[in-house]
């Protein structure tokens, strides 16, 4: 059996506490200004480092690699990676498979005290982690915080859940047996995160695939690498056997597919566009010869969220739960709003005042704490400036609507608001995951709640309004896996928000739920007859039995 090497566990007559969420870190305090950029110059004495392919705790390199870049300094490489492709799939699987033998026996508790380890270091160097989102990905201070908080509440909440559920029981006892109800392992795993919660996403798929006795071939994003190679390095710290987590950065062609294909990869957890989402389940979908099993995909594939803005609402909340679901991370997450929804009687002043509060934010490097940001990549730079131009032939632009040049090149785009936008454009319709919001205008509340469910997704949702009859109309008919009232769309809270969308938003998966650990775990009801059973009970079991 594989031993796990952890700091002592509590004292059986010590619980542990009860979970909540990570706080957030106060930036405006001098100490916490202080402390970011100390970890932003230690971080800076690391760019460039090279890191390993690890499959079955072996160190590799290979002779093609993978660059990340800073998307505010192009040129500045974060880090250099090996780049994993078919040839490796085997091994990892082998290895993979090998530890799967051991780790799988491993109690649950130890395993949720190691994810219970990893968020103490954590923890401890949080402001070094929010450093590297910050250089990595190009998240402003506050949202890199966000995104390391909830990496700690992934791996807290997935620590408690597992342990609840290996408490469970069947529902009833059956007269003369002894009922069991066990979560089982699924086998090995295929995580493919994406980049723009590369932490949180990455590790919280990762920790509840361990934490069920799973083992993983991790896949990160090749704009996102250098994080989850720290996440690894802290796995290995905290004392995970070899084998259970394979570190594998590649191309999705070269090795994600072929992993996804493969007979005996038992799930595949992703986040990431709808494209390559469907390709995953589709691929997933066909038996390979030698697989005895129909394989788990757990998806999660964007959206294009819309805010309903009704005139009884508080008009000040709205713009401002408007902005900053659109343009917090530069309206790069699944969740943003890109479409505000607005009531005919108040659309002028509301966006009057839109125009007003968006023209606030200022642009710039993200380590110096500039609200705006770059995107991503130059594809994604591209892709949202082409994005605007449609724009600009199906609306009118209030604010942006152009690229900002810097120095030092960055992929920076200024947030867009696009006004009088039809329910059917483009770019009502379409995820450009960046900074362009379209505006448009509803003529009535049944207007605005079809409006809102006139696209192939269906994440993230608001409403604000001050109305009991229309909230409680939204929360029947508007058609979201997350939906929010009088407030932003986006920052769901682990254990107060399980996060996950109905249509092509994905399989709903429900991340930071009571229900996710399920999807990672297969039910095994074991019965065992005890004493002596009567005729009657024979004769009932009999016929209730299946």
């Amino acid at each position: 059996m594989a031993t796990v090497n952890l700091a002592p566990p509590l004292p059986a007559s010590v619980p542990r506490p009860a979970y909540t969420n990570e706080p957030f870190v106060d930036f405006s305090q001098p100490e916490n200004k202080r402390r970011m950029q100390d970890a932003l110059a230690v971080v800076q004495s690391q760019l460039g480092r090279e890191y390993d392919i690890i499959i079955g705790g072996k160190h590799l390199k290979t002779k093609e690699k993978i660059v990340s870049v800073n998307p505010a300094r192009p040129a500045q490489a974060i880090g250099v990676h090996q780049r994993a492709s078919a040839e490796h799939v085997e091994d990892a699987m082998h290895a993979a498979q090998t530890a799967f033998a051991s780790w799988s026996r491993v109690p649950v508790k130890q395993r949720a005290e190691l994810l219970f380890r990893v968020a103490s270091l954590i923890r401890e160097r949080s402001f070094e982690f929010c450093a590297w989102l910050t250089v990595e990905v190009g998240k402003n201070w506050g949202e890199a915080d966000a995104d390391v908080g909830e990496t700690i509440d992934f791996l807290e909440f997935y620590g408690r859940e597992a342990l609840r559920l290996d408490e469970a029981k069947t529902p009833i006892q059956f007269p003369g047996e002894r009922n069991q109800l066990r979560y089982i392992p699924l086998g090995v795993g295929a995580v493919i995160p994406p980049w723009n919660f590369p932490f949180a996403i990455m590790a919280g798929m990762t920790a509840a695939s361990i934490v069920c006795g799973n083992v993983v071939i991790l896949k990160p994003s090749v704009d996102a690498p250098t994080i989850a190679a720290k996440f690894m390095e802290l796995l290995e710290e905290a004392g995970l056997p070899d084998g259970v987590v394979n570190f594998c950065p590649g191309e999705g062609p070269e090795f994600g597919s072929e992993v996804v294909a493969h007979p005996q990869t038992r799930f595949i957890a992703f986040t990431g566009s709808k494209a390559v989402g469907l390709e995953i389940h589709e691929r997933a979908a066909k038996t390979q010869p030698g697989q005895i099993f129909i394989k788990r995909t757990i998806l999660e594939m964007g959206g294009k969220d819309s805010i309903i803005v009704e005139a009884d609402c508080d008009l000040d909340a709205a713009v401002e739960g408007v902005a900053v679901s659109a343009f917090g991370f530069n309206g790069q997450k699944c969740s943003a709003c890109s479409r505000a929804i607005v009531a005919e009687s108040i659309y002028d002043l509301f966006c009057d005042r839109l125009q007003e509060r968006v023209a606030k934010i200022k642009t710039g490097d993200p380590a110096e704490n500039f609200y705006g940001g770059p995107v991503i990549s130059d594809k994604a730079y591209r892709k949202a400036l082409a994005y605007i131009e449609i724009g600009k032939s199906e609306g009118t632009v209030l604010n942006g609507g152009h690229a900002i040049e810097t120095p030092e090149g960055g992929f920076y785009i200024a947030p867009t608001v696009i006004a009088d936008v039809a329910p059917t454009a483009r770019i009502a319709l379409e995820e450009i995951f960046g900074p362009v919001l379209a505006v448009i205008k509803s003529q009535s509340f049944d207007d605005a709640l079809a409006i809102a469910n006139n696209t192939e997704y269906g994440l993230t949702g608001a409403i604000y309004s001050n109305s009991r009859e229309k909230l409680d109309r939204a929360r029947e008919e508007f058609h979201v896996g997350n939906l929010y009232f009088n407030r932003k769309c986006t920052g769901a809270m682990v254990g107060a928000h399980p996060f996950g969308g109905f249509n092509m938003s994905g399989t709903d998966s429900k991340a930071g739920g009571p229900d996710y650990l399920l999807l990672f775990t297969q039910a095994k009801s074991i019965a065992e007859k005890i004493g002596h059973s009567t005729p009657a009970q024979e004769k009932q079991s009999e016929q209730m039995g299946m």
